[in-house]
């Protein structure tokens, strides 16, 4: 007979099943800053490919690099593994991957060397840009419900990175623009104090895709029409979103119509949420 008592070992399926559950938070911790971190790369790589004149791979890398950002805050909140590291760690890498890498692809691509100092000016008012608002974006709660406050740093990379793509295309079909360097410098510059400006956005993080066949119908629609022929789509859809900004902001300011202030907003002034 066994010297065992009956019921010694039964802990020890429990004991396993804890210990799956706790490697699964671990990894569900990890991945959003791999995520991350995979942002951090594509921008670093936009960065190599752009100063060594592959400008359309560079421009590749930031929508890459987009992917990932859109990816790594989702799956924080889905894992319950949001912090403070993770905030500062995004927006370091969004620094470097929507703020430096655009500029650098804007300089090369641009031609904005031709302006000497005046070209190197403009294209860091894009960065500077980029880190100031990544920087407001962390300490100050957003004023309206469903905005951001000023051009998202990730809109205003990829206009860089889809009018790269534009203009190579263009090129492809005999159609050279020809623009003098300057249009190109005050552009990016524009893009960079758009995003320091308080000209709220759509932040379309109100839109319900699950349990809403419209919205997924839409949505799919949006994705096909965006991919068919991206040199094209990408500038289209890009100026559009940031010609949104300013044209509703008139609007409003015409019409009197006034934004409803988030919640956060309000706790921030002392006034009850609703």
């Amino acid at each position: 007979m066994s010297d065992e008592q009956p019921g010694l070992r039964a802990p020890e399926p429990r004991r396993r099943t804890q210990e799956v559950s706790e490697r699964r938070r671990g990894f569900g911790a990890l991945l959003p800053q791999l995520l991350t971190t995979g942002n951090l790369a594509a921008g670093f790589y936009a960065i190599v490919t752009a100063s060594a004149g592959d400008l359309d791979r560079a421009a590749f890398a930031v929508i890459v690099a987009m992917g990932f950002d859109l990816l790594d805050g989702r799956v924080a909140r889905y894992a319950g593994a949001t912090s403070r590291f993770g905030v500062e760690y995004d927006s370091i890498a969004d620094t470097v991957s929507f703020g430096v890498a655009p500029a650098v692809i804007a300089f090369n691509a641009g031609a904005l060397q031709e302006l000497g100092w005046t070209g190197w000016v403009l294209a860091f008012g894009f960065t500077a840009g980029a880190a100031l608002r990544l920087a407001r974006f962390n300490v100050t709660p957003a004023r309206y419900s469903g905005r951001f406050d000023g051009l998202p740093s990730p809109a205003a990379a990829g206009m860089v990175a889809s009018f790269t793509w534009l203009t190579t295309f263009l090129r492809e079909q005999g159609l050279d623009p020809g623009l003098p360097a300057f249009l190109p410098g005050m552009g990016v510059a524009l893009l960079g104090l758009l995003m320091v400006s308080p000209i709220p956005y759509r932040s379309f993080k109100d839109i319900q895709l699950r349990g809403s066949e419209r919205n997924s119908v839409w949505m799919v629609i949006f994705l096909v029409a965006l991919l068919s022929k991206p040199s094209l789509t990408f500038p289209i859809f890009g100026t559009l979103y940031t010609l949104s900004g300013p044209v509703e902001w008139w609007w409003r300011r015409r019409t009197g119509r006034q934004l409803e202030p988030s919640a956060e907003a309000l706790e921030a002034h002392g006034e009850p949420s609703p």
